[in-house]
């Protein structure tokens, strides 16, 4: 068996426990090896994919392993699994904010504040207003709000792609679906001791959750600082009376002619809905053209 083959098999802490305790079983006993002789510590799927893979071979009155050798030096390769997994687990609490995302994220909570304080929404709305009044007077409304979305989309999803530590979610990932699989080979196999074990690797693991909240969220901080200003502009043009009088709304397929108030998708209103779809498909657009990540 190709050692890439057998490396890509003992990946994972659960088929390493299973393959050691074949081999040491193997080791104890003159005779031919079956399931049943290491049912306690295989599962039936692990003792699958050890023959799958020509770990184990097949005689006239059981099985062998291949290579012992081989197996215990790929073995001997791996530090103990669980330790091992202990040392590797994404240090997520470690990530810190800088200054500047603290800022931002101050800043950003300030500007939330303009959805329910009239004052504070009307003072950014007249700031935005400099700067997009001359494009009101030159385009429809539906248009300026299609470039305002494509916009904030685009730069949602370049900040997104390049704030986002990809390879510290990714390890969080990895190590929560090894836990899982561990576990599910420990229910079969009916090892109380190892679902023990798991269960409180799984519980340091859920103290994770705060650094990766923070990991995922720090993006979102510099997005809202941005977007939340856009937005309560749309809302102020809207809901205070400042569009044009030839802005009555939008043709909508299905709706008719819909007022940019009025409801559209349940709760939500025309001129919201137009926005998120125009910001969704060109944030698809851009993810695809250009083969940004985004998600892990």
């Amino acid at each position: 068996m190709p050692d890439t083959q057998l490396a890509s098999l003992l990946q994972t802490a659960a088929m390493r426990e299973a393959a050691s305790a074949v081999l040491e079983e193997s080791d104890a006993r003159t005779g031919d090896l079956q399931w049943d002789d290491v049912s306690d510590a295989v599962s039936s799927s692990q003792w699958g994919r050890l023959i799958s893979a020509g770990v184990l071979t097949s005689t006239d009155t059981g099985f062998v392993v291949a290579d012992p050798d081989e197996l215990a030096a790929e073995l001997a390769a791996h530090t103990d699994a669980e330790s091992t997994e202990h040392t590797d687990a994404p240090a997520i609490e470690s990530a810190s904010w800088t200054i500047y995302d603290k800022a931002a994220a101050v800043g950003a909570i300030g500007l939330f504040a303009g959805y329910w304080n009239s004052s504070i929404q009307t003072t950014i709305a007249s700031v935005d207003n400099q700067l997009l009044a001359p494009v009101m007077n030159l385009l429809p409304f539906h248009i300026v709000v299609l470039l305002l979305a494509v916009t904030t989309g685009v730069y949602s999803t370049y900040l997104q792609s390049r704030l986002m530590d990809h390879e510290t979610l990714q390890a969080y990932k990895d190590r929560m679906a090894a836990l899982k699989e561990r576990r599910e080979a420990a229910k079969e196999r009916g090892d109380d001791e190892a679902l023990e074990r798991i269960q409180s690797e799984q519980m340091d693991a859920a103290g994770d959750q705060l650094g990766l909240f923070k990991l995922q969220f720090r993006p979102m901080v510099w997005i809202m600082l941005l977007t939340i200003p856009v937005f309560l502009w749309l809302r102020w043009e809207v809901r205070g009376g400042h569009l044009g009088a030839s802005e009555h709304g939008m043709v909508v397929p299905l709706a008719g002619h819909v007022a940019w108030q009025h409801a559209l998708l349940g709760p939500m209103a025309t001129w919201i809905v137009w926005y998120f779809v125009c910001s969704m498909a060109s944030r698809q657009f851009l993810q695809k053209t250009l083969n940004i990540q985004t998600t892990t």
